[in-house]
């Protein structure tokens, strides 16, 4: 899986928007937009920005064949995928790892908020019970 597909994943996993990503970037929607389609290859100072706002580390962005970071390219990716290559079927493994470690992260995020409201039910709870002893 491609860098970009990689941003395009997990923007989408997160339900924002290009122009979300953009004005968190502080960048023009069609330079974001550039970038997530592969057209721009960015610096690795975006690349570290977004996986900032993203909350991963910048080496989950980057690709395990060596992916397209450049730090001074005019370069295009040439990469010719075919239908059921073994490189088609490691992209979608690593899709779908992206989507189970991005679910894990939402549901202890839900876990950490639902025992939050549980303390914040009880602490309600506690002055009526003792009021009516």
């Amino acid at each position: 899986m491609e860098i970009h597909e990689k941003i395009r994943l997990l923007r989408e996993a997160k339900h924002w928007s290009q122009e979300d990503m953009a004005e968190k970037l502080n960048m023009s929607i069609s330079g974001y937009s550039k970038i997530e389609r592969g057209v721009t290859k960015s610096h690795v100072l975006k690349m570290e920005q977004i996986a900032k706002i993203f909350e991963v580390d910048l080496f989950e962005l980057i690709p395990l064949d060596g992916g397209n970071i450049y730090l001074n390219s005019n370069h295009a990716n040439n990469d010719n995928h075919i239908i059921g290559s073994p490189s088609e079927l490691a992209f979608e493994v690593q899709k779908q790892q992206l989507i189970i470690e991005l679910k894990d992260k939402e549901l202890a995020m839900k876990d950490r908020e639902i025992a939050y409201l549980k303390e914040l039910l009880d602490m309600h709870k506690k002055p009526k019970n003792n009021a009516t002893e």
